[in-house]
């Protein structure tokens, strides 16, 4: 249970101990619309539906949908020829379209248009001839898919300590993009260094960083300097979960943990802890950090106050092949 409180955080002064829950966490509008395209299209069409990687970086929820008919696979030679394959939410390359033509296979495309967006701005800057800066991790498929749009031209910065590294063509034709779940302070100073050497750097039309990402980002650090531990709830793939654990430390909490759920917890971190935050990263179901809550309770912490940063109404449409299947087998979309 839990009261819902404006920010700053109010501390109740006559407990010891304290649970403070961050708002908005969880799901975001791209998780939502990727998850629920994979519970459609199982229902739709039968399984085996098969799902190219994890289409969001949370277990629990993979697990979930692989007990329900969805088939994880790591690259499309492992889906048999003309099956129904879901691309995640994270993006892929042009490359992967063109194998799954080949392979003659159905395919809905989850992908986050957040991430679409980011996808389009290469081309754009492509097309006009620019060397592209993608700030971003690599091996991260997000980052793959958007650099496949425009191999020739992209070439990716972790950091910036990459900065003295860049090499491009031109030092006036320059631009830069970023992995959408990174940390919003990490990324600016980043962007700062390269501007540093390329002072003409274009930015993308509107900040790469989607809005999940960054409310997550404002609502820990509300709560985290009054924090002896923030917990976040989320998977060790998830890059907005493991920035969340970053963030919560630079905003002060004495002490931050990343847990996939309750069973994780090790009771020596409450060793002495008064106030406990919670929060979870963008692919998380509730029913995880309510799991953690009760683990509070427990142990004797008290209902958490909801700490709002932000409020989030954004609501995605479900794929345009999902939704015309759909509507052809009289269902709502």
């Amino acid at each position: 249970m839990t009261s819902d409180l404006g920010m700053p955080p109010v501390l109740d002064p006559e407990s010891a101990k304290n649970v403070l829950l961050a708002a908005p966490r969880g799901y975001c509008a791209g998780v939502d619309r990727a998850v629920i395209t994979v519970e459609k299209a199982l229902d739709l069409y039968g399984a085996p539906v098969y799902v190219r990687k994890q289409i969001v970086h949370n277990k629990h929820v993979v697990a979930d949908l692989e007990s329900r008919g969805a088939v994880f696979v790591e690259e499309l030679d492992e889906v048999p020829a003309g099956s129904t394959v879901v691309f995640s939410a994270h993006g892929v390359s042009p490359e992967v379209h063109r194998q799954a033509e080949e392979r003659r296979l159905k395919t809905i495309d989850a992908t986050c248009p957040l991430v679409t967006k980011v996808h389009h701005e290469a081309k754009r800057f492509a097309s006009d001839d620019y060397d592209i800066l993608l700030i971003g991790h690599a091996g991260h498929e997000e980052v793959e898919g958007t650099a496949g749009e425009a191999p020739d031209h992209i070439q990716l910065v972790q950091g910036p300590e990459d900065v003295a590294n860049i090499v491009v063509r031109d030092p006036d034709k320059v631009a830069w993009l970023s992995q959408t779940t990174l940390s919003v302070d990490e990324t600016l100073e980043t962007v700062d260094a390269i501007r540093q050497r390329f002072p003409n750097l274009l930015d993308p039309p509107s900040d790469d960083i989607c809005y999940a990402t960054q409310n997550r980002q404002l609502a820990v650090k509300e709560i985290a300097k009054d924090s002896d531990l923030v917990i976040v709830v989320g998977s060790g793939n998830s890059s907005n979960s493991v920035r969340l654990v970053e963030v919560a430390l630079e905003a002060g909490a004495k002490a931050s943990y990343r847990v996939d759920d309750a069973s994780e917890i090790d009771e020596s971190w409450l060793d002495g802890v008064g106030t406990v935050s919670v929060t979870s990263g963008a692919s998380v179901p509730e029913e995880l950090v309510q799991g953690v809550l009760a683990f509070l309770a427990e142990r004797g912490y008290p209902d958490a106050t909801s700490v709002r940063s932000a409020e989030e109404s954004l609501i995605f449409a479900l794929p345009p092949e999902l939704r015309r299947d759909l509507r052809a087998a009289g269902q709502k979309s």
